[in-house]
């Protein structure tokens, strides 16, 4: 009689694998190798998008502020380059977040770039 080996091993890797296929249609969610494939692409487009999602928001953030700023008449890299002449460390996540929110707090900024640009 043959002996039976690495059988625990191998149901606990298929078992993890169908886990994260869980959510997946068809045989991507019930036979192991087309779900393996699959996790596996999966994997690779979430450790891809991870970043791509950084480089999206940050586009978003500053066509906020861009928008914000040519409403009070000025321009984006002008804004920019008054608040670093200025020294006012806020990052565009949250230059972002007060132009929509707070637009009385982004006008004092706006007023604090175009002193710092005038000097």
């Amino acid at each position: 009689m043959s002996r039976a080996r690495n059988v625990v091993p191998r149901h606990k890797r298929h078992k993890r694998i169908l886990k994260a296929a869980k959510g997946f249609v068809g045989g991507r969610r019930k036979l192991y190798r087309t779900a393996s494939e699959t996790v596996l692409r999966a994997q690779r487009y979430s450790f891809r998008d991870r970043r791509a999602f950084k480089r999206e928001m940050r586009g978003l953030w500053i066509v906020r502020i861009n928008a914000a700023c040519k409403e009070r008449g000025m321009q984006y890299s002008r804004f920019i380059n008054g608040l670093l002449k200025a020294n006012v460390k806020l990052d565009r996540k949250m230059l972002a977040a007060v132009a929509v929110d707070d637009p009385k707090t982004f006008d004092a900024i706006v007023e604090t770039a175009k002193q710092a640009l005038a000097k």
